[in-house]
């Protein structure tokens, strides 16, 4: 497993954290899960997104491990016989990547279905994928990751700017934040955005988000609700 860091892929270095004595997913996953007990664990299948191979066994295995952990994967799928085969004998949720996309064929096919999590990537200012998928709302899915390259293990705050402008568009869709979360303020701050929730690994990683801080969100959380 390795560091995400702002989507320069070739600086990517395995992950040195505190919270895993080595850097393999179950570990790392175990970490994670010390702090909170998290439902969900988003997964990124880098080898795959590249077309370099895949890590199948490694999610499987992660799977065997946390049984009762949702995990959504992303792993570059990008044709209807591929998201087909995974969702026969995939784990839990597929994420499809729209810098995978070439067209709008994939996403159009599979928007209604449950375990179907659309991820639109962001790398700068440049939408990364077809803009016809990016222009047509209509055909995303009922989750959308809105996902922020350039911000990821950044720890300069999420893109509120692009993340309202995806809300907008989303409508009635549940809107991830994905790249820059730093603490419990940033959390905050996309809850009251209207931001269904976020990707916070690297704020778990580096100390700057911990178990007080998640559950008094949670405890928040449960009193608006």
């Amino acid at each position: 497993m390795v560091r995400a860091r702002m989507g320069q892929r070739d600086h990517y270095r395995p992950i040195d954290t505190p919270l895993s004595p080595t850097c393999r997913p179950v570990d790392v996953a175990r970490g994670l899960l010390s702090i909170f007990p998290f439902t969900t664990l988003y997964v990124a299948d880098l080898d795959a997104i590249e077309g370099r191979g895949d890590n199948t066994p490694a999610v499987a295995h992660l799977k065997s491990e946390f049984p009762d952990v949702t995990l959504w994967v992303d792993n570059g799928t990008a044709d209807p016989q591929a998201a087909e085969a995974w969702l026969e004998t995939g784990p839990d949720c597929l994420v499809i990547g729209s810098e995978s996309l070439a067209d709008t064929a994939l996403v159009r096919r599979f928007a209604d279905h449950p375990r179907i999590i659309l991820s639109l990537d962001f790398l700068g200012q440049s939408f990364q994928g077809s803009p016809a998928l990016l222009a047509e709302p209509a055909i995303w899915p009922s989750r959308v990751i809105a996902m922020t390259l350039a911000r990821v293990g950044s720890g300069v705050g999420p893109d509120f700017d692009r993340l309202n402008d995806m809300r907008k568009r989303a409508g009635e869709r549940l809107v991830y934040a994905a790249g820059g979360v730093r603490n419990a303020a940033d959390l905050v701050m996309l809850e009251r955005a209207g931001i269904a929730g976020a990707l916070v690994a690297s704020s778990l990683h580096d100390g700057r988000l911990g178990r007080s801080d998640i559950e008094k969100l949670s405890r928040i959380a449960c009193a608006n609700s």
